[in-house]
């Protein structure tokens, strides 16, 4: 395939200081993991964001977290003839295969996703509000979220501070949509959880159903 190109040069001087600094112990461990299989006890939905690092909040290892990324951390309503099957295989894998005990949703602050999200639904970029924007058809899964806001007399950025967690609740009523996630949730074996990370200062918070609040750990 003459399109595909060699790697850059400082990915290659990454990936060789990567592994010269891997101890016989994490080698030994991963291939553990290559000959057993992986065994996870929780799935984390997060953005595509660079700035987002699970391993930053939680000490992620290999075989720690099934981990499943996209634009804005949005989940698709079940849809067996929908269009929106890559996250969804992603979780009904990991339900169903790996039997993970915990499902965290997690939004953050300054997601260029929500924003472009408001600001499509608000008429102020035409250019994702087409038929033929992959990004523009994702983000009206956050529509929801966004006629959530009428009446609260936000200004600009409070609309999207507000709708960035918006996300992760929409996120969590889809969830709810699939009859295998809702069967785990109601016999007890599967947790759903919802949590925004400040990308600032690594704050991360909580949303406490009883409260309907997002509460900061």
């Amino acid at each position: 395939m003459e399109h595909a190109k060699p790697l850059p040069e400082d990915l290659i001087v990454r990936y060789r200081a990567w592994k010269e600094r891997r101890t016989p112990e994490q080698t030994a461990h991963s291939a553990e993991l290559a000959e057993n299989g992986q065994n996870p006890t929780a799935m984390i939905i997060t953005c595509c964001d660079s700035r987002v690092l699970i391993s930053e909040i939680f000490g992620e290892g290999p075989g720690d977290f099934f981990i499943h990324r996209n634009i804005a951390s949005l989940v698709p309503p079940y849809e067996p003839d929908g269009e929106s099957h890559g996250t969804s295989a992603t979780i009904e894998y990991a339900v169903i295969a790996l039997k993970i005990e915990h499902l965290i949703v997690m939004g953050h602050h300054a997601c260029g996703g929500v924003r472009g999200c408001h600001d499509m639904l608000a008429g102020l970029a035409p250019d994702l509000d087409t038929p033929t924007s992959f990004v523009g058809t994702w983000l009206r899964l956050l529509k929801p979220g966004y006629e959530a806001l009428a009446g609260r007399g936000l200004s600009y950025e409070e609309r999207i501070s507000v709708l960035e967690k918006q996300a992760v609740l929409v996120s969590l009523t889809n969830l709810m949509t699939f009859p295998f996630i809702a069967a785990g949730v109601e016999s007890g074996q599967l947790q759903l959880h919802g949590v925004w990370k400040d990308i600032r200062d690594g704050g991360l918070e909580l949303y406490d159903a009883e409260t309907d609040q997002f509460v900061p750990l």
